[in-house]
């Protein structure tokens, strides 16, 4: 009798299911018919980015002819200058790359690397327990950078513009400088503790009397310049040996710090296959391992697909309850299975299966929350060999790009290099330092992502391709630590499943659960009503600041570009042509 009552609700699901597919905008009428937020249009070209000259810079290259990757690239270098809290050439991340042309979706892996000389238990202090510490504000938090190695290695691949032609506005920007923006005053104002431990922080980030920075100000970067010009005539060579590599190495000396010439000889890019799911009929691609967004989105909308997440409304109680649900169960799998596979064996295959995701949603109570404490890792098959930035772009030839790169926290570690005027990560936090304590992000960890030489830190960077009848749809992405999981989710929720247009979708209010600690997050716009009710069921709900900072581009049917820049960062842009 369950088995067949089992059945009939699967069936009644089904159903409902089919009344509630959508099957995307034909036009701009559709997306922008009674709509209260208003995306950015356009025909030729749509970049959108988290800083408005960066976004001038990349659409000036697509109006030239350029395509969507020599956009990316100028728009990310751009991005090192404008947006040193997080735009960066001494972090790394992970390009996502859609060619209709080709019907081909890649991904290029720059994540940082640790430095050969790591050792497993370098965090921990004399009594064995996690120091943050030495983690996240020291020289030995810096993984090997891999910006510079993945941009070039786009450009080499897949872009049609040389490297000096894609540098030439970052180093006008560096050297003649750009004018402080309120929330740039306002972010080294806020880290001053981190970004002024050291002498090299004070001489970037104040003025020559002492003073901060003011709205309005010139900044400008000479020996980022100076760094950039090299990169520009040497390439690689010009960041990874010679000069630029001989200053991060007197740097990493300054404070003990691993990184060797070697190690950053040694750093090299992947191309990796992505990770691909669909949802609704809707091909979703995203970043794999060592990234664990991808592989998490497509779990989740696995687990939510047979709901009719569309008649039960958006951001209704029920649909809250269900995706929080989901959520959880993803990331326990995400603290157990999750890691770099070129060192661990990940059940990719397994995770995203739609069989595993029937498996987690049958023990979900429709009408009960979940104790987090209750849920444990599922064991799936198939296992096979919150300061970031993003941008999503979009070009006349049917490419796409979504990028997400990072140095993880605000500024990273704080620390610039002297002589090169860039500042250095600290992803060397996103590894365990001890299984089962939590990272930066709450984030709890385990052996999969135990720190060793080489290897690749997990990471939660999303940047997304949806495609529909081999056709670029949505390209998105978000920064957010832990929380641009839920965040590239829902934006592709809000799309698909509630007809939002993209500015609509990357405005509405955000929730998001990871397991531990055992609490629904949500922003400020959640109905009190929803709360009540979510608590009824036996949610912690707590609302806090808000979350990620998404840039998207949507692809309408008749080839409009709608591009929707997130308003949580004050200098999100979305242009186009």
């Amino acid at each position: 009798m369950r088995l067949i009552g089992s059945m009939k609700i699967e069936l009644i699901l089904f159903v409902l299911l089919i009344f509630c597919l959508y099957t995307g905008p034909a036009g701009a009428e559709v997306i922008l018919s009674g709509s209260r937020s208003v995306p950015v249009t356009a025909k030729n070209g749509m970049v959108v980015t988290s800083h408005p000259i960066a976004s001038e810079v990349a659409l000036a290259v697509l109006k030239k002819g350029g395509n969507a990757i020599d956009a990316a690239v100028t728009a990310g270098f751009a991005l090192a200058v404008t947006q040193p809290r997080s735009g960066n050439i001494g972090g790394g991340g992970f390009m996502l790359i859609s060619s209709e042309r080709n019907q081909e979706v890649v991904s290029i892996d720059y994540r940082e690397k640790a430095p050969a000389a790591v050792t497993r238990d370098m965090f921990l202090d004399k009594d064995g327990e996690a120091d943050p510490q030495l983690s996240r504000f020291s020289h030995s938090s810096a993984g090997v950078p891999g910006t510079v190695a993945g941009f070039v290695m786009a450009l080499e691949k897949y872009g049609s513009i040389s490297l000096p032609a894609a540098l030439a506005p970052a180093i006008e920007l560096a050297e003649k400088g750009f004018v402080v923006t309120p929330r740039f005053a306002a972010g080294v104002k806020s880290t001053a503790e981190h970004l002024f431990q050291f002498e090299t922080g004070k001489k970037k980030f104040l003025k020559k009397d002492g003073s901060f920075y003011a709205p309005g100000d010139l900044f400008v970067q000479p020996d980022l310049a100076k760094t950039l010009r090299r990169i520009a005539r040497k390439g690689l060579a010009g960041f990874y040996a010679g000069e630029t590599a001989a200053l991060i190495v007197a740097e990493m000396k300054k404070g003990h710090g691993l990184i060797t010439l070697a190690d950053l000889k040694n750093y090299q890019p992947r191309i990796r296959k992505p990770v691909h799911g669909t949802y609704r009929g809707y091909d979703i691609y995203s970043m794999g391992p060592p990234s664990s967004g991808g592989v998490h989105i497509i779990q989740i909308l696995n687990i939510l697909e047979k709901y009719p997440i569309a008649n039960l409304g958006h951001l209704s109680a029920k649909t809250i309850h269900l995706m929080s649900e989901a959520m959880k169960r993803a990331y326990a799998d995400r603290a157990r299975h999750l890691g770099d596979s070129d060192f661990i064996a990940v059940p990719i295959d397994g995770l995203i299966s739609k069989k595993y995701a029937a498996s987690l949603r049958a023990g979900i109570d429709l009408n009960v929350a979940s104790n987090s404490k209750d849920i444990r890792f599922g064991n799936p098959t198939g296992y096979e060999s919150s300061e970031t930035t993003h941008f999503s772009i979009v070009d006349q030839y049917g490419n796409a790009v979504s990028n997400t790169y990072t140095i993880n926290f605000s500024y990273g570690s704080g620390i610039v290099v002297a002589g090169a005027g860039f500042l250095l990560n600290n992803e060397m936090d996103d590894f365990s330092a001890k299984p089962g304590i939590p990272n930066a992000y709450g984030l709890l960890g385990g052996e999969a992502n135990k720190i060793e030489p080489n290897k690749r830190m997990l990471s939660s960077m999303s940047p997304t391709i949806v495609v529909k009848n081999g056709k670029n749809f949505l390209v998105t992405g978000s920064p957010g630590g832990s929380r641009i999981i839920t965040t590239t989710l829902q934006v592709i929720m809000n799309v698909i499943d509630h007809n939002l247009n993209p500015q609509a979708a990357v405005n509405a209010p955000r929730i998001h659960h990871q397991w531990f600690p055992d609490e629904i997050r949500i922003e400020e716009g959640i109905s009190p009503d929803t709360v009540s009710l979510l608590r009824s069921m036996g949610h912690r709900v707590k609302e806090k600041k808000s979350m990620g900072a998404s840039q998207t581009i949507l692809v309408g049917e008749d080839g409009t570009f709608f591009g929707g820049a997130d308003p949580r960062r004050s200098t999100s842009s979305a242009l186009g042509f």
